[in-house]
């Protein structure tokens, strides 16, 4: 019973000192592959929706506003 107490025991702590002796950077490279996409993605999205309000919104809001308190009734 001792036995196999040891032998799971230094089976497991096998696989936790091999887990922290390994130097794979895998999932750390992952993570930053998919943070800059996201950031990239992102400032696209801003980007556009600044081009899309500059060019349309704006012009249109400034112009209606600018009737509103142009009114000549007479």
């Amino acid at each position: 019973m001792i036995n196999k107490i040891k032998k799971t025991a230094n089976g497991l702590f096998l696989k936790i000192k091999n887990n922290i002796e390994s130097k794979k950077a895998e999932g750390y490279i992952d993570t930053v592959v998919k943070i800059i996409i996201a950031v990239v993605i992102g400032t696209v999205l801003l980007t556009s929706l600044y081009y899309i309000y500059t060019g349309v919104v704006d012009p249109t809001l400034t112009s209606k506003i600018t009737g509103l308190f142009a009114y000549d009734p007479g």
